[in-house]
């Protein structure tokens, strides 16, 4: 099944998981609410729900039920990229304009503080102390995973290994555990719910490094942001990181790194991107992207031969290959 034949066939469930999302976050402070909704308005994959709907089918599906976990990761995933606007001076997300660009610092950084606490609201309504242990195990991570980020901007000498260990924080643990999650609360057996872990982890881990060969080779009107932003926030990706092994062009982009990090951000990244785009870098972190495609496919194999695995695979291999 094609992808947009997939959400098609799941419209209804995710518009239900859409309007909950839309009512949790809405307070009597007009400004809050206002704050809170305009990122969900602006759209997103909402590949965690995807996963959360998937991942239920292999135990006894129940969208009530799965709304209380689908609902409250994708308000913790919102919330972390209202924060991330704010430490990264983010104009623009979605095409749109970013909750601080539209309001200011402080209110988005108690917008995200409010959405992150509304998010537990909802779960704690599911009286299942695992899932409670997991997901607030790996808020923790995450956090860990940001200041990891910060504590690396403009860091050249970082390892590929430290990398690596920043995005499974970062990004794939919260996918990671969408898959388990809506596995675990649909009852699904134990086996069943860690595979469906691994196959998110590993997804989370392609979609990272998918998202950053993005940023340095795809166009501002397909990614909704101008190329090249993560040099100019000091985030060092695995495509510079494996472009700075290449002698040819080390010296030259280490200067370009250099400029940016001297103007704080404001010098462009052109010329920076344009020496990635001409080593090996690109091709490097491809491999590496593929690598998690076949671990993610692997993951599968081993659960019931049911209409949500196809799709589960369908979703890994159009991660790979995405170009937004």
């Amino acid at each position: 099944m094609k992808l947009m034949q997939l959400y098609a066939s799941m419209k209804s469930d995710l518009q239900a998981i859409e309007d909950q999302m839309a009512h949790t976050v809405t307070s009597d402070l007009p400004i809050l609410s206002e704050a809170s909704l305009h990122l969900l308005k602006a759209g997103g994959k909402r590949i965690r729900p995807v996963f959360v709907l998937l991942s239920g089918k292999f135990g006894d599906y129940s969208l009530e039920t799965l709304k209380k976990v689908a609902v409250p990761l994708e308000l913790i995933h919102m919330a972390t990229l209202v924060h991330d606007d704010v430490i990264d001076d983010a104009d623009t997300r979605r095409g749109q304009l970013t909750v601080k660009s539209k309001w200011d610092n402080r209110v988005a950084m108690y917008t995200g503080d409010y959405i992150y606490a509304k998010a537990l609201t909802v779960i704690t309504e599911l009286d299942k102390p695992r899932i409670h242990q997991i997901l607030s195990g790996s808020i923790v991570q995450v956090c860990i995973g940001e200041m990891e980020q910060i504590r690396d901007f403009f860091n050249v000498d970082q390892s590929v290994r430290n990398y690596l260990r920043r995005i499974r924080r970062k990004t794939a643990l919260l996918i990671a555990i969408s898959c388990q999650l809506g596995a675990i609360a649909t009852d699904a057996p134990v086996k069943v719910s860690n595979a469906l872990y691994r196959f998110g982890y590993n997804v989370g881990m392609l979609f990272q490094i998918t998202d950053d060969l993005l940023d340095l080779c795809g166009t501002e009107k397909a990614i909704g942001k101008p190329p090249g932003s993560d040099l100019r926030q000091g985030n060092i990706t695995l495509p510079v990181l494996y472009a700075l092994q290449d002698e040819s062009i080390k010296g030259r982009l280490l200067d370009e790194i250099q400029l940016i990090k001297e103007s704080d951000g404001q010098a462009g990244s052109a010329a920076a991107v344009k020496l990635v785009r001409s080593s090996r870098g690109i091709k490097d972190a491809e491999q590496m992207a593929e690598r998690y495609l076949t671990k993610a496919l692997k993951a599968l194999e081993s659960l019931p031969d049911i209409a949500a695995k196809r799709n589960l695979a369908d979703i890994a291999r159009f991660v790979a290959k995405r170009s937004y």
